[in-house]
């Protein structure tokens, strides 16, 4: 661990600084995004990155355009990109004969904003863990999913019951 405290302190102290955030942006939304886009999902690497980037910069532009003013609230500026990002989310959002599809990566999207506003606040470490997060959940839940055929909304059994079902009525 004193291995990675020079490590820790310098991201501590630079955490703030445009190019860090916009290479930190970039990196989380790759994180996601690659593994959407290797599920050939709609929201793949590069909206994932420009969603990160995004947010970054509209959280990053509010701090810095409110510092020194006294009747600025930079926190309105993040109720409106969760507002904005939920009409961007509902637009991956289809409903194809009866089946809804496109649930899982509006979450994305809205998850997406969240590692870019925590990025533009200066909390790169915290994005970084909220990336992998994400990751480590799409990947989890799919495999569950895979080992549950009925948490993924599906099922081997028949509709109909079987001679013995029958039976034992």
């Amino acid at each position: 661990m004193e291995q990675l405290t020079p490590l820790l302190d310098w991201i501590e102290n630079s955490r703030h600084n445009f190019v860090l955030q916009v290479v930190g942006s970039v990196l989380c939304g790759a994180i996601v995004g690659i593994e959407r886009q290797l599920r050939g999902k709609a929201i793949g690497i590069r909206t994932s990155i420009l969603i990160c980037l995004g947010t970054m910069t509209f959280i990053r532009m509010s701090i810095d355009m409110s510092e020194g003013v006294a009747i600025a609230d930079p926190t309105r500026v993040l109720g409106q990109i969760v507002t904005g990002v939920g009409f961007l989310g509902a637009g991956v959002i289809l409903a194809k004969g009866g089946a809804i599809t496109g649930v899982t990566s509006a979450a994305v999207v809205w998850m997406l904003a969240a590692i870019g506003s925590t990025i533009g606040a200066g909390q790169p470490l915290e994005a970084l863990s909220l990336s992998t997060f994400v990751v480590v959940i799409l990947i989890g839940v799919r495999k569950l999913e895979k080992g549950f055929k009925r948490l993924a909304g599906g099922s081997d059994e028949p509709d109909t019951p079987s001679k013995e079902e029958r039976e034992a009525f």
